[in-house]
């Protein structure tokens, strides 16, 4: 028999996808413009990152799709979501002393508000399915790249909520969900297989691991845990081990350890 097709790219709603960056980033604003000096100053889960530096960096994620959008294209082959979810390792040294610098420079509260300012300004215009713009990696179709600055968004507003201790911090639904299922598909893609399926409810199914395929009846392999907790886990802000503890997950079967998979983004 030939070998089994890989699954089809998911797709993301462009409209959807502009709506949700735009909710998320005014939702991350009313939380950092009455931010005090004091609040700036405090540490975050991100090594040696202040909230400061955190709002820095958010500045920075909102501010490249300006920037990379007046990048020179060389007509090189779109990256896709996956290539970018793989690749964010490689780019955390750098990240991190910009973050610093920028930081240092000026109110990253002014900055964080300009920024938001160019994004709403891209989001607003009038570019087709077909607009591209080129990163640091590469080329890539503007609408994916609204979709990782989403994963952005979300990801590190939750680490300005912990620092901060805000417990219902209001991320978008939309933008929660399209993180929720980036994320486990980029699980799915580094372990690709069906021995195990992993939810994410109300948002994601995958199946990852090699082994015998699931396709009828209660899968024998089973990982469940809600959308926050599961963002966490992939983008290592906690453990497999802390998450079972607390009960924010639930594994069931042999081959429904994923710990070693685990972070799929840095």
């Amino acid at each position: 028999m030939p070998p089994a097709s890989r699954p089809r790219a998911r797709t993301y709603d462009r409209h959807k996808s502009r709506a949700a960056l735009r909710a998320q980033a005014e939702a991350i604003r009313s939380v950092v413009v009455p931010l005090d000096d004091a609040q700036l100053a405090l540490p975050t889960r991100l090594g040696s990152w202040t909230v400061g530096e955190l709002v820095a960096h958010l500045a920075t994620c909102l501010d490249a799709l300006q920037r990379f959008l007046a990048a020179p294209d060389d007509g090189q082959p779109a990256r896709t979501l996956a290539d970018w979810a793989a690749g964010t390792r490689t780019s955390a040294a750098l990240i991190a002393e910009d973050a610093e610098e920028r930081a240092a420079a000026g109110d990253p509260r002014r900055t964080f508000v300009a920024s938001v300012e160019g994004a709403l300004a891209v989001l607003d215009a009038d570019y087709g399915p077909e607009q591209r713009l080129v990163y640091r990696r590469g080329a890539m179709l503007l609408d994916d790249y609204i979709v990782t600055r989403l994963v952005e968004t979300v990801v590190h507003a939750d680490d300005l909520a912990d620092a901060l201790k805000i417990s219902d911090f209001p991320h978008d639904r939309h933008a929660l969900a399209s993180v929720c299922r980036l994320l486990a598909d980029a699980l799915a893609a580094q372990a690709p297989g069906g021995a195990v399926e992993l939810r994410i409810p109300p948002f994601a199914v995958v199946q990852c691991v090699e082994g015998p395929r699931h396709t009828r009846g209660t899968p024998p392999n089973v990982v469940e845990t809600a959308p926050l907790p599961w963002i966490r886990l992939a983008t290592g802000r906690t453990t497999w081990a802390h998450a079972v503890d607390v009960a924010e997950l639930t594994a069931s079967g042999e081959r429904s350890d994923l710990s070693s998979l685990l972070p799929v983004m840095g």
